[in-house]
C-alpha cells in the first residue's frame, strides 16, 4: 500500500482517501455502490491514487471533480470516466487558469516528505475530456446510492456540493472545512460563496465531509462564515480578491434573515 495515502472508513461503503503528509491535507472520498464506485476528487497527483482504489474495490470507477483546482484533479490521468460541472470544463480539457510555476511553487510552499518516487519536475496539471458535463440538481446514481450536484459557485465558478440525502451526508469540497482558505484564483467571488452557503444551510445534513484538513466537523456550527470571513478586495480591480476563512466551520449567521 502507497504510506502516501492513509485510508479510513466513514461508513462501511464509504472510504475517505487523505494525504496528511502534504500541507493541504487533501481528502478524497469512494462511495461503494452496487454497481459502481464514485471517487470525489483525486487529490495533488502525487502518489497513484489509481492503485490505491483498485485494491479496495473491483467495481467500475466513475471519478465526479468538486471544482477544477490542482490539488483536487492531479490523479484523474488514472481514470477514464471524469465528471466536471458544465461552468469549468473548459479549464479541464485546455485552459487552467494558474500557471505550472505557480502550482508546483504552490505544492512546495511548506516542507513536506515527499515520497522517493515523487520528481517535482516531472509535475503537470491534468488536461483530458470530461466523459460527462454536469449541471445544478443533476443525480449521480450507483445503483443504490444517489448523489445529488449541488452548483456552489464562489471558490471557483463551477463548483460544487455532492448531497447524499439518504445517509444525510454532504461532500463539501472547499466549500465549507475546518481552516484558512487562501483563495488566490483570479475567479474567487465572496459573494457567490456567501450565496452558495445559503443554499447549503437549507439541507437537512449529519455529516459535513471536506476536502481538506479536520474530518471532525461539527454540523451544528453551520454557518458564521461571514463572522469569520475577512474579505480583502483591491478596489481597482475586483478580480484580485483575497478571501480569508479563518473557521469554515458554519454557524448559523443566517438566522436574523428569517431564512
Amino acid at each position: 500500500m502507497d504510506e502516501w495515502f492513509s485510508i479510513d472508513k466513514i461508513d462501511n461503503e464509504t472510504y475517505v482517501i487523505s494525504e496528511y503528509k502534504h500541507w493541504e491535507e487533501t481528502h478524497c472520498y469512494l462511495l461503494v455502490g452496487s454497481n459502481k464506485c464514485l471517487l470525489i476528487d483525486t487529490g495533488l497527483g502525487v502518489g497513484n491514487i489509481g492503485n490505491l482504489v483498485e485494491k479496495l474495490t473491483k467495481l467500475p470507477i466513475e471519478v465526479v471533480t468538486t471544482h477544477v483546482h490542482s490539488d483536487h484533479i492531479g490523479g484523474h490521468k488514472y481514470f477514464k470516466n471524469i465528471d466536471v460541472y458544465d461552468a469549468e470544463k473548459e479549464w479541464l480539457t485546455s485552459s487552467f487558469p494558474i500557471p505550472l510555476d505557480l502550482v508546483k511553487l504552490n505544492l512546495l510552499k511548506e516542507p513536506c516528505d515527499f515520497p522517493s518516487y515523487f520528481d517535482i519536475d516531472d509535475y503537470k496539471i491534468f488536461q483530458g475530456n470530461p466523459t460527462l458535463i454536469l449541471h445544478n440538481n443533476d443525480y449521480i446514481n450507483l445503483g443504490n446510492r444517489y448523489l445529488q450536484v449541488i452548483h456552489t459557485p464562489g471558490h471557483s465558478p463551477g463548483h460544487i456540493c455532492l448531497y447524499e440525502s439518504e445517509r444525510e451526508y454532504l461532500f463539501s469540497g472547499d466549500l465549507i472545512y475546518a481552516g484558512t482558505l487562501e483563495a488566490f484564483y483570479p475567479t474567487t467571488d465572496p459573494y457567490e460563496f456567501m450565496q452558495s452557503i445559503k443554499i447549503i444551510k437549507k439541507l437537512k445534513i449529519n455529516k459535513i465531509l471536506p476536502a481538506h484538513h479536520n474530518l471532525n466537523i461539527n454540523t451544528n456550527l453551520i454557518i458564521d462564515v461571514v463572522k469569520h470571513l475577512i474579505t480583502f478586495i483591491i478596489p481597482e480591480n475586483l478580480n484580485k480578491v483575497m478571501v480569508r476563512l479563518h473557521s469554515i466551520i458554519l454557524k448559523s449567521i443566517f438566522d436574523n434573515e428569517g431564512t
